[in-house]
């Protein structure tokens, strides 16, 4: 099948040819015709199968036709995203895909002076790419209405639905007219959360080309036991070893990330770390001294969990296993993409046990453990071991920004702020906080090599 059997335009073709594009995925192949036809859509594929290109193109294709109300441009098309580098990565896949159309992409997002945005929006808009939270000022300073949204997309729907943003996400359906086409995206859907989403949805034409959590057959998957204070040099060994990869760590808190970087610095390996704590600024910087290898490891949260594309990355280390095991396939989904071959590295303690029976029951098979000569740990890792409260030392999943979902001046389930204490931080924008990492590649969605034909964008 070829892009032309979907019914796409003349100018959206174009645009994909000149971007060496010619073969759908699976999961473009799938959802695209029926989105044209104007069918709400729950869609589900593991990471890098290309889901940005399979809600963008027809989302494009439907706003190039339509004709825009009189008056100022107002959003006609909404699509919702958890963090500020999915933003970026959307608008940028939507802008290259419609480079041929006169359409107007626009992003807003946290982090960052609300005014170039303001100025943005007063200038019209056609399509608005939005994190929740930031999108909420707006429209609760009037710079934007979205009483003409004809079509509203969910990116990591997942995350979106998710208790911590419900509220936020509700508040921000109040303001769209329910006459809309609705289209979800996600790499997994665990049944609360699909339980969610059908309400939201009318009828909608189910997409899931793989088995829910399934994993790239391309990735490796490796166990190697350790005492939790020997990880550190552990990690130090097998990154001297693999001293020509480009290596991405994840580890459990900002703080823990901070003092990785800076060990893996001394002992002479250059780091950069990226975390919700962060600037903007700071975590595009580090983005950008890992894609251009002046620094050849990145550690991070799971801020980088999603909407990460570094093409032909070799190798995920876990240097603490993730408290929800969903995120193992995030976290691993930056590897093995488009096709690719991958390997994913998990450091796990004894007292880590539980969590990766969590992962095995997941994936529905076991990871190999293979002990490394000299750092083998003090007890047998035992899978039938409790999950601690916190996880092993981990932090309970929270909404995005990984803070407790109720926080003096953060959004109450009914839509009303919770008074804010003297001197208290931050502004109570659940989506927008601990975002995600960027990488804005220069191929849009994050798209494979030429040679691989395909459309395969981001997670």
């Amino acid at each position: 099948m070829l892009f032309e059997d979907l019914g796409l335009s003349p100018a959206l073709l174009r645009a994909l040819s000149e971007t060496g594009y010619t073969t759908p995925t699976p999961i473009q192949a799938q959802a695209i015709p029926p989105a044209l036809n104007g069918e709400d859509i729950l869609g589900a594929a593991q990471t890098g199968t290309g889901k940005t290109a399979a809600f963008g193109l027809p989302l494009l294709q439907k706003m190039a036709k339509m004709t825009p109300v009189k008056g100022p441009r107002k959003p006609r098309a909404l699509v919702l995203v958890p963090t500020r580098e999915l933003a970026v990565q959307v608008a940028d896949s939507l802008k290259t895909y419609g480079r041929h159309l006169r359409l107007n992409v626009t992003m807003i997002f946290g982090g960052v002076g609300m005014q170039p945005q303001i100025e943005n929006l007063r200038r019209g808009v056609d399509i608005l790419v939005a994190c929740p939270g930031r999108l909420i000022d707006h429209l609760d300073s009037g710079h934007v209405k979205l009483d003409a949204v004809e079509l509203l997309v969910l990116d990591e729907a997942d995350r979106m639905l998710d208790m911590g943003f419900l509220p936020s996400i509700k508040r921000v359906l109040s303001r769209v007219p329910q006459q809309r086409q609705k289209m979800l995206f996600s790499a997994t859907f665990e049944p609360r959360i699909r339980a969610l989403a059908m309400e939201l949805l009318n009828k909608p034409t189910e997409v899931q080309v793989a088995a829910q959590n399934t994993i790239a057959e391309t990735i490796t998957h490796r166990v190697h036991p350790v005492d939790g204070p020997r990880k550190r040099d552990l990690l130090v060994e097998i990154l001297s070893r693999r001293h020509t990869d480009q290596v991405l760590i994840f580890g459990k808190t900002k703080h823990g990330c901070n003092r990785l970087a800076e060990q893996l610095e001394t002992a002479g390996l250059k780091s950069v770390a990226i975390h919700g704590n962060k600037s903007q600024a700071q975590r595009q910087k580090a983005l950008d001294q890992f894609k251009s290898g002046k620094a050849r490891i990145l550690v991070a949260t799971d801020v980088a969990a999603r909407g990460l594309d570094i093409p032909n990355l070799p190798l995920v280390i876990n240097h603490d296993l993730p408290m929800v095991a969903e995120d193992y396939v995030h976290r691993i989904g930056r590897t093995g993409r488009n096709g690719a071959s991958g390997e994913a590295l998990s450091l796990v303690a004894p007292e880590e046990g539980g969590l990766l029976r969590q992962i095995q029951r997941m994936l529905k098979a076991d990871i190999v453990m293979q002990t490394v000569d000299g750092f083998e740990p003090s007890r047998p890792i035992r899978l039938d071991a409790p999950i601690p409260k916190n996880g092993g030392g981990q932090q309970r999943r929270q909404p995005m920004g990984g803070r407790p979902a109720q926080r003096p001046g953060e959004q109450k389930p009914g839509g009303q702020r919770a008074p804010r204490k003297a001197g208290a931080r931050g502004h109570g924008k659940p989506a927008d906080r601990g975002a995600h990492a960027h990488a804005h590649t220069g191929k849009p969605g994050g798209r494979p090599a030429r040679s691989a034909q395909r459309l395969d964008s981001r997670a």
